[in-house]
C-alpha cells in the first residue's frame, strides 16, 4: 500500500474559496489523501456568503480536509453545527478542540485547537466552537499515547532549541507556546508535528528523536513545521506536501536529540570551564594531574555545547549555517564592537565555525579521501565560510583588516572548533603577528612552529596539533597568506586559550584575555549578530 500523502495549508483567514480552487488544482495532479488546514480557517470578518456557500453545498473542499480551532471563534452557524455534533459539509471535517481522530487511511490524527485559557486551573473546556483550551485538555490527550500527526494551534515550548532554522528574534517573540503542549509533543512522539505562524513566516525544524523507553523501541521521530498564512504578501510557505510512511523506522542524517528532553543539571567534571559551547575548552588540565575529569566520559551530541542537537544552544548566536557546519559569534569575545569601528567594523569579528558532526578532529569524522564522507564535506565547508569571512573582512575594512584563524587538533578534544577573528593587516604583511606566535610558543617551552600547508589527506597521520592561518589582502591582487603548524603530541600539556592569548597581547587587550570575564547580555550578543549578518550577506553562500 502506497504511503498516504498529505497537504497541509496555512491559516485561510476566511479565503476558502482560492484556497480550496488551489487545492482543486493540486490534488488533481498528485493525487492527496487528505488535506490539513493550520491556524485560522475562519476569522470574525469571513464574509457571511463563504459560510453559506458551505453550508448549501455550493462549496466543497476537493478532498477529504481536516482542521481545528485557531485564535477566533468558529462563525456562529458553523459553530452551531459543530455543538450539535452535525458534519459541516462534504470533505470539510471540524477534527473538534480536542480530539482522537483515525482517517480511512489509518491515520492517527490528535488535535488541540485555541489558545491556552490561563484563567481556568482545572478541567476540560466544554465549547468545542471557543478559542480556548485548558492544561487538561492537553494532558487528557495522552491518553492517546501515540500519534501520526499531532495538530496544535499554539508550539510546543522550545521547539526552536537545537534548531539549524533559526528564529529571528522578533519571530521568536511573537510565538505563543507552552510546556503542556511540548510534553504532550514528548508523550505521543507523533511523526509530524503542525501548526500555525502567528506572522508571516514558515518554520520547520529538522527532524529530532525522542528519547526511547526501551532499548529495543525503534527511535521515534518527530518533525515540526509551522506554516505562513495562505496567500501572505511575503510569499513564505503556506502550503507543504509530505507522504508519511508509517513503516518507515530510518533516522534522518541531520536528526538532532528532542528540544523537550529533561536537562538535570549534573556535576561538573571539567574543571568549571571545558564543556562551555562559546568557551572555546578553557580547562587546561589535560595532564596527569586531571585524572577526574577523564574519569567521566565525554558529552554526547545532546549535551555538548558545540552541537545544535543540545536543546540548551544559545541560538541567537547563530550567523549562519550550512549544511555541514555553522558560524556563531563567540561568547564573550576578545574585541568589542568599537575595537575595529576605525577600520569599518561594528561587530567584534570573533566567530566560531563548527562542523555539525560531533567529533574531536576533521579525521576522526571518515575519510579525508573519499569525497563523499562527513569529512571531506566538513572540511570543505569550513573552509568556505573561513575564506567568505575574510574577503567581507578585507572589504568592509577598504584592505586595513586581515584575519587570523586557529585550530587545535586533538583526539581528546570534545568538538573541534576553528575560531577567527581581525587583526590589522599590517601585522599580517609585516610578519609581527607570525612572530608573535612563535616567541609564545617558546615561552611556553612547546614544540617550535613548522611553516606548512597540512593537507587533509595528511592529517590521519600527522597526530595532534596547533595550527593558525595568517591572511591578508592588501587590494592589489597580493594576498599574504601562511599557515603554521606546532606538532602537539598526546602527552602535552597545552594552554587551550594559546590563540587567543597571543591576539590580546597584539591588540593590548589582556584585560580581556578571560571570556567569562567578556560576557555580555543576550542584547548585545543579539546585535552583533545582526550586525554581522548584514555584513556578511553579499558573501553568505548558505543564502543561495
Amino acid at each position: 500500500m502506497a504511503a498516504p500523502k498529505i497537504i497541509v495549508v496555512g491559516s485561510l483567514n476566511g479565503q476558502l474559496e482560492p484556497a480550496f480552487r488551489k487545492l482543486a488544482t493540486l490534488h488533481a495532479k498528485n493525487q492527496f489523501s487528505l488535506a490539513i488546514l493550520t491556524g485560522d480557517v475562519f476569522t470574525p470578518s469571513t464574509d457571511d456568503s463563504v459560510v453559506s456557500a458551505l453550508l448549501d453545498g455550493s462549496l466543497e473542499a476537493p478532498l477529504p480536509t481536516y482542521f481545528t480551532i485557531g485564535t477566533h471563534s468558529l462563525p456562529a452557524r458553523i459553530a452551531t453545527k459543530v455543538e450539535a455534533g452535525e458534519e459541516i459539509c462534504h470533505n470539510f471535517h471540524y477534527l473538534g478542540k480536542r480530539s482522537i481522530t483515525k482517517t480511512s487511511e489509518g491515520l492517527r490524527l490528535v488535535a488541540l485547537g485555541g489558545l491556552l485559557d490561563k484563567n481556568v486551573v482545572g478541567g476540560q473546556s466544554k465549547e468545542q466552537h471557543l478559542p480556548f483550551h485548558t492544561d487538561d485538555d492537553a494532558k487528557g490527550l495522552k491518553g492517546a499515547n501515540s500519534a501520526d500527526i499531532l495538530l496544535t494551534s499554539m508550539w510546543p515550548a522550545n521547539v526552536w532549541n537545537g534548531s539549524r532554522t533559526v528564529l529571528e528574534p522578533a519571530q521568536q517573540a511573537s510565538i505563543q507556546s507552552t510546556l503542556t503542549i511540548a510534553d504532550l509533543c514528548a508523550t505521543l512522539k507523533p511523526r509530524y508535528h503542525i501548526s500555525a505562524s502567528p506572522g508571516a513566516f514558515f518554520f520547520e525544524r529538522g527532524p529530532f528523536i525522542h528519547q526511547s523507553s526501551s532499548e529495543a523501541d525503534p527511535p521515534s521521530v518527530t518533525r515540526f513545521i509551522s506554516m505562513a498564512p495562505y496567500g501572505n504578501e511575503a510569499k513564505e510557505k503556506a502550503m507543504y506536501a509530505f507522504a508519511l510512511n508509517k513503516s518507515d523506522t530510518t533516522v534522518p542524517r541531520d536528526a538532532t536529540a528532542s528540544p523537550f528532553s529533561s536537562q538535570k543539571k549534573r556535576p561538573r567534571d571539567d574543571g568549571g570551564e571545558g564543556y562551555s559551547r562559546f568557551g572555546h575548552y578553557d580547562n587546561t588540565k589535560y595532564g596527569r594531574h586531571n585524572k577526574r575529569r577523564r574519569a567521566s566520559p565525554p558529552p554526547g551530541p545532546d549535551k555538548c555545547y558545540f552541537c545544535l542537537s543540545n536543546p540548551n544552544i544559545s541560538a541567537h548566536m547563530c550567523c549562519s549555517i550550512g549544511d555541514e557546519c555553522y558560524i556563531t559569534t563567540a561568547k564573550g569575545p576578545l574585541p568589542t564592537s568599537t575595537t575595529f569601528a576605525d577600520k569599518g567594523l561594528n561587530f567584534p569579528g570573533h566567530f566560531i565555525i563548527i562542523p555539525l558532526p560531533h567529533a574531536p578532529t576533521i579525521s576522526s569524522m571518515g575519510s579525508t579521501s573519499d569525497p563523499t564522507s562527513d569529512a571531506v564535506r566538513a572540511y570543505k565547508e569550513m573552509s568556505r565560510f573561513r575564506e567568505s569571512i575574510q574577503a567581507m573582512i578585507a572589504a568592509r575594512s577598504s584592505h586595513k583588516l586581515g584575519v587570523v584563524s586557529w585550530e587545535i587538533s586533538l583526539d581528546r578534544n570534545i568538538h573541534l572548533i576553528w575560531q577567527l577573528m581581525p587583526l590589522p593587516a599590517e601585522m599580517i604583511q609585516n610578519d609581527i603577528a607570525e612572530a608573535a606566535f612563535r616567541v609564545e610558543a617558546e615561552n611556553q617551552k612547546y614544540p617550535s612552529f613548522v611553516t606548512r600547508e597540512l593537507t587533509l589527506e595528511e592529517q590521519p597521520t600527522f597526530g595532534g596539533y596547533f595550527r593558525v592561518w595568517l591572511w591578508a589582502d592588501n587590494g592589489e591582487d597580493k594576498v599574504k597568506g601562511k599557515s603554521l603548524v606546532m606538532p602537539l603530541g598526546s602527552d602535552t600539556r597545552f594552554d587551550l586559550q594559546f590563540g587567543r592569548r597571543v591576539i590580546a597581547k597584539l591588540l593590548g587587550l589582556e584585560r580581556r584575555l578571560m571570556w567569562r570575564e567578556c560576557e555580555q547580555t543576550m542584547e548585545e550578543e543579539t546585535a552583533d549578530v545582526e550586525a554581522f549578518r548584514e555584513a556578511f550577506k553579499e558573501w553568505d553562500f548558505t543564502l543561495g
